[in-house]
């Protein structure tokens, strides 16, 4: 049975006082052998964060108690496995990074659309675009039916991605997402601040509709930022690998490629591979 609780969880929220925070969070997770990472910033929190049940509720309890964050309430899942090699607290400018100023979710959010709500809409063929706002290699695994990709290699890359799109789609429904919903607070501001008049984001990202819905409209797996590599829409763990060399995932199917060599190459990287002759 599964014993490792897995959360993530954000919120856009003013703290202050970060260094105190900081090392009153980091003393709590090492006390109750919690790893993972809690991302700190003036506009709020991120966590990725992994342990026993009743680690996980002392953490939640310590951080409920903070204000702002009295109603957090995380994603979760199950592994047999500690996903995280140790855990990290760490005060930073921005809790995802995008390096635009003016966009405030905290005071100025993107309308919300819960996964139940998307889901009708999807089974009602109501005309809307889907935009996944992840980087290339984790669309590559699985994304929304008929879903617009952002075509991008880093969240930062995604203002020009937006120039991009058609001028029409400033004027249709939009409904953005991600994996767990936090580029979307950013992405979603940042498309209204440039004229797009209908956008939604995904509450909660792709985790949180697997949970609430599973896999309905969904195609393969979601990406997920640790060892698990991939989950599928019951939330387990799939067999998908992260290649060593060039920290792309490989699925089942390319894992059986003569290319695919543990810690050595894949067919993603292949080609990169120098060349040797004999003398």
């Amino acid at each position: 049975m599964s014993s490792i609780v897995n959360i993530s969880t954000y919120r856009f929220t003013p703290l202050d006082d970060l260094p105190a925070l900081k090392q009153r969070l980091l003393g709590i997770c090492l006390e109750h052998g919690l790893r993972g990472t809690i991302l700190l910033s003036t506009e709020g929190i991120n966590l990725f964060v992994a342990g026993r049940r009743e680690s996980i509720d002392t953490l939640l309890v310590a951080i409920r108690a903070i204000a702002g964050l009295e109603t957090l309430t995380p994603k979760e899942s199950l592994s047999d496995d500690q996903p995280f090699n140790r855990m990290l607290v760490k005060i930073k400018k921005e809790i995802i990074a995008f390096g635009v100023d003016g966009v405030d979710p905290a005071r100025n959010p993107t309308a919300k659309l819960s996964a139940h709500t998307l889901k009708q809409w999807l089974d009602e063929g109501r005309p809307v675009t889907l935009l996944d706002t992840r980087n290339d290699y984790e669309v590559k695994l699985g994304t929304f039916h008929g879903a617009v990709a952002a075509g991008i290699e880093n969240f930062r890359d995604f203002p020009a991605s937006v120039a991009k799109l058609p001028e029409a789609l400033k004027e249709q429904p939009v409904v953005m997402f991600c994996t767990g919903g936090i580029r979307c607070e950013k992405a979603g501001p940042f498309m209204e601040k440039v004229g797009f008049k209908n956008v939604h984001q995904l509450d909660g990202g792709i985790l949180k509709y697997f949970e609430e819905v599973g896999g309905a409209h969904y195609e393969g797996e979601c990406f997920v930022f640790d060892k698990r590599v991939g989950v599928d829409p019951e939330l387990r763990e799939t067999d998908t690998e992260l290649c060593f060399r060039c920290q792309m995932p490989v699925t089942v199917a390319e894992q059986a490629d003569p290319r695919y060599v543990p810690d050595v190459s894949c067919p993603h990287c292949f080609k990169m591979l120098p060349v040797f002759t004999a003398p």
